[in-house]
């Protein structure tokens, strides 16, 4: 959603490449939508149809909302209480483009930096943007967690996910009025695949790695890889620009999506590794529970690194951040070195939440197979005790992800515990027994190793009753989140929140209310 000055619809297109279907009408518009709630006085009215709605069905509500135009890939009804436009091609594509119009298409007047991958964006994203703002740049940031504009900080919904198309281009025409010259915009697959990074006229695109995720959307890894792929094939569609057009690809030699975003991507391209000689690679890798170190060999030059982000992975992180500002903005190795020593915690990435208690309690987004079997490995370098690990699989998501979590776990960590996490729809019963019926195959025992504990907060409970001196709780697969689903409901949740409110419990000490969901009665 966007709201900008009054545009003539007929001198708009012109300039768009859309192609109308029927005559255009002579309507000026202030803004567009393709969700009928965020229609305002002005708007034009995009009509999809996703996979449990249809927006022919709202044409009513989004004209009582002041939309003077409907537009769609689709003819209009033969009633309709909006004006109609037909246009060629996905209505996603005509949104974006749409979007980008009305605000002047702002990406053409910064450097973008796309991030994409499976694990390790928003920490990358964060990297990248704290790096270049170190280096003097003026740079703005898009997250799952906020959008970052100077010193404006705004949340970008409850979930993961790349935000629609007209609040990045609103995000976009922000950073250019507030003197931004940069952008590093985080990119889902989901945002790919459904067109909202579309006229965000990439200059620079990086990639974390592609392991086992979102295929219940995908249907594939080969489907998924081609969806992050569409990043790096945007490259070579992007204009000219007066700061230049690197067209640069950043990859991870060390990762399965290599060979394909290789043959995908232009000509200019930067690899990075931790087990291979690269444009930049890693060695001397030392992870400790106060920081990471290990050796940067960039340029014909080894550099010294040190971090405050613990976890080997975060190597890859931290490579993959400097090679897209070295090689794709001018930032010198020693700047970016220099900058990732004084980097600030991503919020819900390894966080520790601390309440005086004599065991280490985390709290950790990985809510993938891979992210979780990397998250239990930094946990076990941080603590001589035993590692405890909570997490849940989502309802109505991939299945196959749910099976394998936890024989990651059973084989990562001492203790497991099964809980909710996003249920939506699916009875979160069946959900945990799948997870139960997997972990009893690699090896768990329910009540000695492993249980199942319905209610997230009572499970994170239950894991600080087990704790022992020097162990380690981590919490994970919500990380920075502010909801859970339940039905269709969203409810009010945040697991550091929730480990504060646990740890206070225990520890009898203040602290905040543990949130309420909908399982909030069940007792261990």
């Amino acid at each position: 959603m966007t709201q900008t000055r009054a545009r003539q619809l007929s001198a708009l297109l012109k300039k768009l490449p859309l192609v109308p279907l029927t005559p255009v009408p002579a309507v000026r518009i202030t803004g567009v939508a393709s969700d009928s709630r965020q229609v305002l006085p002005g708007y034009a009215f995009v009509v999809i149809k996703g996979e449990s709605s249809d927006g022919m069905d709202y044409l009513a509500q989004a004209a009582a909302n002041g939309a003077v135009l409907a537009i769609s890939d689709r003819p209009g009804p033969q009633s309709t209480p909006l004006p109609f436009l037909q246009v060629e091609g996905d209505p996603r594509r005509t949104l974006a483009y749409l979007a980008a119009g009305l605000n002047n298409h702002p990406a053409r007047k910064l450097r973008m930096i796309g991030v994409t991958g499976t694990d390790g964006k928003t920490t990358t994203t964060s990297m990248i943007h704290h790096i270049l703002s170190q280096a003097g740049i003026p740079t703005g940031m898009i997250s799952t967690v906020s959008a970052v504009i100077g010193a404006q900080a705004l949340d970008t919904g409850f979930h993961v996910t790349t935000p629609d198309a007209p609040a990045i281009q609103g995000y976009l025409a922000e950073m250019v009025a507030a003197g931004m010259t940069h952008c590093v915009l985080e990119s889902t697959s989901h945002g790919l695949a459904q067109g909202r990074v579309i006229a965000c006229d990439f200059d620079v695109a990086v990639v974390t790695n592609v392991t086992h995720e979102h295929l219940d959307y995908h249907g594939s890894y080969e489907k998924y890889l081609e969806a992050k792929g569409l990043l790096f094939e945007s490259l070579a569609q992007t204009p000219r620009k007066r700061g230049g057009n690197p067209r640069l690809a950043v990859l991870n030699k060390d990762d399965r999506s290599y060979p394909y975003l290789k043959r995908v991507s232009p000509p200019s391209q930067v690899s990075y590794s931790t087990v291979n000689q690269a444009d930049l690679w890693a060695d001397g890798i030392e992870n400790t529970p106060a920081e990471l170190r290990f050796r940067l060999h960039i340029k014909g030059r080894t550099l010294s690194v040190r971090t405050g982000m613990v976890g080997v992975y975060n190597v890859s992180n931290c490579l993959a951040a400097i090679g897209a500002t070295v090689f794709g903005a001018r930032v010198t190795p020693e700047q970016a070195v220099a900058a990732l020593g004084t980097l600030p915690p991503v919020p819900g990435r390894m966080e520790r939440i601390d309440l005086g208690q004599n065991f280490i309690t985390i709290v950790d987004f990985a809510h993938t197979p891979n992210a979780l079997t990397r998250a239990l490995e930094t946990a076990r370098g941080l603590t001589t005790g035993r590692v405890i690990a909570v997490y849940g699989s989502a309802g109505l998501r991939d299945r196959e992800k749910r099976r394998m979590m936890p024989k990651a776990s059973i084989a990562g960590a001492d203790l497991t515990i099964l809980t909710a996490e996003d249920p939506r729809t699916e009875s979160l019963d069946g959900i945990l027994m799948e997870m139960a019926a997997s972990a009893v195959e690699a090896g768990g025992v329910e009540g000695q190793n492993f249980w199942r504990v319905p209610d997230r907060g009572d499970a994170i409970r239950k894991a600080l009753r087990l704790a022992q001196t020097g162990d380690l709780v981590i919490v994970c697969g919500k990380g920075h989140e502010q909801s859970m689903c339940f039905e269709t409901q969203e409810y009010h949740w945040d697991d550091r929140e929730a480990a504060k409110a646990a740890l206070a419990e225990f520890l009898q000490v203040p602290g905040p209310q543990m949130p309420w969901l909908p399982t909030s009665n069940t007792k261990v």
